[in-house]
């Protein structure tokens, strides 16, 4: 008896068919969902506040009853999850390797070209370059680099020889010249030296990012429809180009009472997410004009997650010398998102 007059405070001494009393019942089983729930849901928010109030300890039987609670983490609010994805883009742009630092991008000819500071250099380098760095050479679609003798040329912090290498393709094994990092990228037919400059006024200078207020009415839960077999979509590029990317179908949701479509590519062969190239009412004003990129976790029973909070700009928004993907026509939204990441300013008011 004394054991049933307390069960409901004291549920973990007591015969698990009391520890919840019959009115509450429906508070702790149900038929199972077919879709994964939200955890940032309004729904599954407030159903774990009616539960924890429910079975909330008096403060007496706190003090008495000895409890682990203090030691488990609580789970994170979603205005934190958003606010760690914010620092974090922040230290990635900050980085060695990351898009602030990007300060040059040369397209070579084919055969020979000279590299250095000179003015006569193909690849004419910043002031603070060895006048010859060395020459690239482009043959048949591979691309050497031979160090002049006077330079002092490393790769992962060994001295180069004056013998012809294998022209890095990453930063892993970039050539490095004092501050300067250069490396070869290739964009479908055309081929380039792309140059970071550690100390780049660009990084220097950096203040801080902007964003819109993180909102939960811009995380939707998106209906994913698979094509017959994924597709071939030509994205185009800043550079005029248009390379073809694999789209695994296209999604639908509402916004705003908007009814509205996207359709996503795979980034990279890993297929490990979907990316969204999208431009919406906002591009040109408050965000950057050329769009903006977001990532969704793959399809989940039928289900896409688009958080537009997480929504970010392309590295054409800090660089001149970034070979951005474009919008698609069909990714172009007439609609204003006021999610996300705002327009960058250089040299901020």
């Amino acid at each position: 008896m004394i054991c049933a007059a307390v069960s409901f405070v004291v549920f973990a001494r007591c015969p698990r068919r009391w520890w919840v009393p019959p009115r509450l019942q429906h508070l702790r089983a149900g038929p199972v969902a077919q879709q994964p729930a939200d955890p940032y849901s309004d729904d599954v928010t407030a159903r774990r506040a009616r539960l924890a109030v429910a079975l909330a300890l008096p403060v007496a039987l706190a003090l008495v009853v000895p409890s682990d609670a203090s030691q488990r983490p609580r789970p994170r609010s979603y205005a934190s999850v958003i606010t760690q994805i914010r620092q974090r883009r922040v230290r990635e742009l900050k980085a060695d390797d990351g898009w602030l630092t990007v300060a040059g991008l040369f397209w070579l000819k084919p055969g020979v070209n000279s590299a250095g500071s000179a003015r006569t250099s193909d690849i004419r380098l910043p002031a603070k370059a060895p006048l010859n760095l060395g020459v690239f050479e482009l043959k048949d679609g591979r691309v050497t680099f031979r160090a002049a003798s006077s330079a002092h040329v490393t790769v992962g912090g060994k001295r180069l020889e004056t013998g012809a290498i294998e022209a890095p393709m990453d930063d892993a094994g970039a050539l490095a010249s004092g501050d300067l990092r250069l490396f070869v990228i290739r964009r479908d037919d055309r081929v380039a030296v792309r140059m970071r400059d550690l100390r780049s006024a660009t990084r220097t200078r950096f203040t801080a990012l902007r964003f819109y207020p993180a909102r939960r009415s811009y995380r939707v839960r998106a209906r994913f429809v698979p094509y017959d077999h994924p597709r071939q979509v030509p994205v185009p590029n800043v550079l005029g180009q248009a390379p073809e990317m694999t789209s695994p179908g296209y999604v639908t949701f509402s916004l705003g009472g908007a009814r509205l479509r996207l359709e996503p590519v795979y980034e990279t062969d890993e297929n490990k997410d979907l990316f969204f190239i999208f431009k919406d009412g906002t591009s040109g004003d408050t965000t950057y004009g050329a769009g903006r990129f977001l990532h969704a976790p793959l399809p989940r029973g039928g289900i896409v997650t688009l958080d537009f909070n997480q929504a970010y700009n392309p590295p054409c928004a800090f660089t001149d010398f970034a070979t951005c993907p474009l919008p698609t026509k069909q990714n172009r939204l007439a609609v204003r998102i006021e999610a996300g990441e705002l327009a960058y300013r250089i040299h901020p008011e």
